[in-house]
């Protein structure tokens, strides 16, 4: 592990949280967060799953039946709401934006869920913050 990636829960979320307390002080545009790649979860030819966060939003994309999973998930954080839903015609996915405003460790907790319970991906997953 360095100090960019976590595969321990407990870990992964103080990843996150620091992360995102490090976007919110250098007033960067975004921060990008990233799981591997698992090709029998994403598929050979699909790209890893990502999120990104930009001052209170989160922004990521899914298929429908993440997107129901997605939707069970923001029932869970009641300060959280999907705001924009974006389905171009040449893309296989819905673009989600999710107003969240909420402390880092909150924000951190949602995003970790994210790739645990929209993405698929298992307790141990390695995550990565990939741009602050």
């Amino acid at each position: 592990m360095s100090r960019f990636d976590a595969d321990d829960p407990r870990e992964r979320r103080k990843l996150f949280a620091d992360a995102i307390a490090a976007h919110r002080t250098r007033a960067s545009a975004f921060l990008t967060l990233e799981a591997d790649h698992d090709p029998e979860i994403d598929g050979e030819d699909s790209p890893a799953p990502w999120v990104q966060f930009a001052e209170s939003t989160f922004n990521l994309d899914v298929d429908d039946e993440e997107l129901a999973a997605l939707n069970d998930l923001v029932d869970d954080f009641p300060a959280f709401r999907i705001d924009q839903l974006e389905s171009p015609e040449e893309a296989e996915g819905t673009n989600v934006r999710i107003t969240a405003r909420s402390d880092a460790n909150r924000l951190a907790t949602f995003a970790d869920r994210v790739f645990l319970e929209v993405y698929g991906r298992d307790d141990d997953y390695r995550a990565w913050v990939t741009a602050i």
